[in-house]
C-alpha cells in the first residue's frame, strides 16, 4: 500500500478531474504522475516515486504548468519520474516541494 507524503496531500483536490499514470518499475518502486487544470485554468502536475514497501520516495507538486497541455505536461511529468527513480535519486530522503 502507499504511503503519501505532506506534498501529495497539499497538491490532493478531490474536487478537480485529473488523469493519471502509474507504472511499476524494475525492482518494485512505482511512480505515479498526475496533472489537472486548476479552477483557474493553469495546467497543474503532481510527481510521486514510492518504494516497492510503498514508502515516498520523492513527491512533488507543480503549480506552475500554464503553457503546456494536460497531455504534455503529463509526458514531462512521467519522463521526469522515471529519471528520478532510475538515477537513484529516489533513494535519498524523501523531498516534499511544492512549487
Amino acid at each position: 500500500m502507499r504511503t503519501r507524503g505532506n506534498a501529495y496531500w497539499e497538491w490532493a483536490d478531490s474536487t478537480l478531474h485529473c488523469r493519471t499514470h502509474e507504472e511499476e518499475l524494475s525492482g518494485g518502486a512505482t511512480i505515479d504522475v498526475q496533472v489537472r487544470l486548476s479552477r483557474a485554468g493553469v495546467t497543474q502536475l503532481f510527481i510521486g516515486v514510492y518504494a516497492a514497501t510503498g514508502e515516498a520516495l520523492y513527491e512533488e507538486g507543480l503549480d506552475c504548468r500554464s503553457n503546456e497541455s494536460m497531455t504534455r505536461a503529463l509526458a514531462w511529468g512521467v519522463g521526469k519520474a522515471r529519471h528520478i527513480a532510475e538515477e537513484g535519486v529516489a533513494q535519498a530522503p524523501m523531498r516534499a516541494r511544492k512549487a
